[in-house]
């Protein structure tokens, strides 16, 4: 069997590969490799949400089905990415009751959304991420805060802290969780300004 990788979550972008759809990055803990996913919008949501910690007015399908785990003593144990052919990653879920272990297939996005709400790790091969892993040239961090600032700024700087604060709640309410995300790392940053 191959080397085992752990991988981590970088974060959500648009993708573009493929026009309304969303590259999920995972990035070996270890390294510089980076491995792109293309998902869809609501499993981009999905992970969206929970990487900026925000919380639904009601639950996902992803909470859902973790608490449903959790509510009958099932533990995700890991994710394993353990397929890659023609662009289509393939990984499964390994639970565990205590007295016995399972292994289920599962769509990579899905299975990365349940990792990220019950904090279990995620792992690859050496093999996979040889093959579709990418080494992403890193820019100055001055450079790449100027450039956050200015996108992320541009449309949200005219508002005050307090219409902030609504525009997130009514945000959440109608599930627009990317809108949700950039609103709520705006407020961040003036948090860190004042504090």
């Amino acid at each position: 069997m191959d080397d085992r990788v752990k991988l981590k979550v970088m974060g959500i972008t648009y993708s573009q590969i493929q026009n309304g759809a969303y590259a999920l990055v995972l990035a070996e803990e270890n390294g510089d490799r980076r491995i792109p996913i293309i998902i869809g919008t609501a499993e981009a949501q999905s992970i969206a949400i929970r990487l900026e910690h925000l919380t639904p007015p009601r639950p996902m399908t992803h909470d859902l089905f973790a608490s449903f785990a959790q509510g009958f003593g099932i533990r995700l144990r890991e994710v394993f990415v353990y397929h890659y052919e023609d662009g289509v990653f393939s990984s499964e879920l390994l639970f565990d009751d205590g007295t016995r272990q399972i292994r289920i297939d599962s769509r990579t996005s899905d299975a990365i959304a349940i990792a990220l709400r019950t904090q279990s790790p995620i792992y690859t091969t050496e093999k996979i991420i040889s093959e579709a892993g990418i080494i992403f040239q890193e820019e100055p961090k001055e450079k790449k805060k100027e450039e956050t600032k200015t996108v992320k700024r541009k449309h949200l700087n005219d508002y005050s802290t307090k219409e902030l604060k609504e525009r997130l709640e009514e945000a959440v309410r109608m599930e627009a969780y990317e809108k949700a995300a950039l609103i709520q790392q705006e407020l961040k940053k003036r948090e860190q300004k004042q504090g």
